[in-house]
């Protein structure tokens, strides 16, 4: 496995108030992932899966995904990544600063798939910072801690950035973290369901601290980013098998009846 890991904002430098300066990165993490430009930013699905032909001729994996971790400052996102990429589980609580990312290579369905995971601050003062990486994600976990209630409800909001930032159809997940603690729980596993159930997408109970779930949870995103954008490379490579209507043009309909026009 490859783990790679860096700070990438020094917010003592940073002073643009929309996005991250790409010269408070450094440049191996500037060549990696750098924030895409406003003028050229689109919601369309397009935009989130069409470098993938181009991924697909590396010969070191198969597939790049650009995953997001989001929700409430301490609720375990940075514990969840580093339980994933390195199997690991630190005690101690370091706010994350900015944005931070790990990868991690796994292969998945005879694919190598190299994971670029980033994981965001969860404080609001850095949130027009972190919802500049959204945009290009394949796969978003929304994370809330089962024993803060404030963190589930908040869930709501964090949906409503994904709709306002990301692709139309970036796949989700939420993640029910700190699902050791038992004995605090303010959060039944029941609404945590009733809330994905809701919003149409998937849900697991995790813990960072004990790896209950968290590869499964992983795994599963990736795997529903694979399929979907297998799906539509194939659909691109057959443009008539997709069941698009073929749509008669106004202008050569006046003309002739039989003229029609593929789009």
């Amino acid at each position: 496995m490859h783990f790679i890991n860096f700070a990438l904002l020094n917010l003592t430098l940073c002073s643009i108030p929309q996005y991250p300066n790409p010269y408070c990165c450094r440049r191996s993490a500037e060549r990696l992932m750098a924030p895409i430009p406003h003028q050229n930013l689109h919601h369309s699905s397009e935009s989130v899966f069409s470098n993938q032909l181009l991924i697909m001729s590396n010969k070191t994996y198969d597939y790049l995904f650009k995953l997001l971790l989001i929700g409430d400052s301490g609720v375990g996102k940075t514990c969840i990544l580093f339980r994933f990429s390195e199997d690991a589980f630190h005690q101690s609580f370091i706010s994350t600063i900015g944005i931070d990312f790990k990868i991690r290579t796994i292969e998945l369905e005879g694919k190598k798939i190299k994971l670029q995971i980033w994981d965001t601050a969860g404080q609001e003062r850095f949130r027009t910072i972190t919802t500049a990486y959204y945009r290009g994600a394949m796969g978003i976990m929304l994370v809330y801690d089962v024993t803060n209630e404030k963190s589930f409800e908040n869930i709501k909001n964090w949906v409503r950035n994904i709709e306002e930032h990301a692709a139309s159809d970036v796949e989700k997940m939420i993640l029910g973290n700190k699902c050791d603690i038992e004995d605090k729980r303010q959060v039944t596993k029941e609404r945590g369901e009733q809330l994905a159930i809701e919003y149409g997408i998937k849900f697991m109970e995790t813990s960072a601290k004990t790896s209950i779930n968290v590869e499964e949870a992983f795994i599963t995103l990736t795997r529903d980013i694979k399929r979907k954008m297998e799906k539509k490379l194939k659909d691109a490579a057959n443009p008539m098998r997709t069941g698009q209507q073929v749509r008669v043009s106004e202008p050569y309909y006046k003309k002739s009846r039989w003229f029609c026009l593929l789009v």
